[in-house]
């Protein structure tokens, strides 16, 4: 046997002796791997928030700490400094990258980078809202982090605020407050829910959708099964801005799409640094001409 195959084979044997001395959290997964993380449904129009928990929503980068690896939704790791790995615990943690409110490009920059900046990672925050793997209702696990969070005393390290709603009416007052201080939005946890990967109705966001009109100034050709269709519009709204609307069109309406120079109107959830709309979709051709 060649020596090269040798080598592979007993790498293969020892691979295979070590494979069950360091057992892996059911929900975790190797880099390149999306992390089978909680997520979130919309939440319904006037929905009654009894029975949640509430939390702000933070524009961040979502990261999951499995107690060694800091890892983006993606399975891929952060290149984060040393010295804030080392502030956190030994116990899975999930939560938001987070430099404040409305700044998510300058943070994405910085936690995207092959080569930790080190003063910028000193203004960032972990926001933790979970602890994934760990059993009982999520008001129990919420008590557990805020405890895990205070032991470990550091500043970088925040344990996202949990609170309940007494009605419909204290729901919006909580929105438009944290709206007014230029947030995203807000979350709604069922108190009661044990931690599942996927998206289910134990976890709610509530975002306001805003509509607004924009000019067609191009079609955008269709790929994949839009193939010989319409793929975007290119619009541009009344302060100048050109972006492209790609969904929340029908068949129909991408077989005959609104004709350069129509107005058309859009949903969408605010807009980033540089005034573009976020999630911005079709929803009807303007009346007028």
């Amino acid at each position: 046997m060649p020596p090269f195959s040798r080598r592979r084979c007993l790498l293969a044997l020892l691979a295979a002796a070590t494979a069950g001395l360091q057992p892996r959290a059911s929900w975790a997964r190797p880099a390149r791997d999306r992390l089978p993380l909680q997520l979130a449904l919309e939440a319904p129009a006037g929905m009654a928030p009894a029975g949640y928990l509430v939390s702000e929503k933070y524009d961040g980068v979502r990261a999951v700490w499995d107690g060694a690896v800091l890892r983006f939704r993606s399975g891929l790791p952060v290149a984060a400094p040393g010295w804030f790995l080392r502030q956190l615990p030994g116990q899975a943690l999930d939560g938001e990258l987070w430099l404040g409110r409305g700044r998510f490009e300058a943070l994405s920059g910085l936690v995207r980078r092959a080569q930790p900046d080190e003063a910028g990672w000193r203004a960032l925050r972990y926001m933790v809202f979970d602890q994934p793997g760990h059993e009982g209702p999520f008001e129990r696990r919420a008590e557990r982090l805020r405890a895990l969070v205070q032991a470990q005393g550091v500043t970088s390290l925040v344990a996202v605020p949990q609170f309940r709603c007494a009605d419909r009416a204290a729901l919006q007052r909580a929105l438009d407050q944290v709206l007014a201080q230029g947030g995203e939005g807000l979350m709604l946890h069922r108190a009661d829910a044990p931690h599942v990967a996927g998206r289910s109705g134990a976890l709610l966001k509530l975002k306001p959708l805003h509509d607004a009109e924009a000019q067609v100034i191009a079609h955008e050709p269709g790929r994949g099964r839009h193939q010989g269709r319409l793929g975007a519009l290119r619009v541009r709204s009344a302060d100048g801005t050109v972006f492209a609307l790609g969904t929340g069109f029908s068949d129909a309406q991408r077989e005959q799409p609104p004709a350069v120079g129509r107005w058309v109107t859009y949903s969408h959830r605010g807009h980033t640094a540089a005034g573009v709309p976020r999630f911005a979709s079709f929803l009807r051709e303007r009346d007028l001409p």
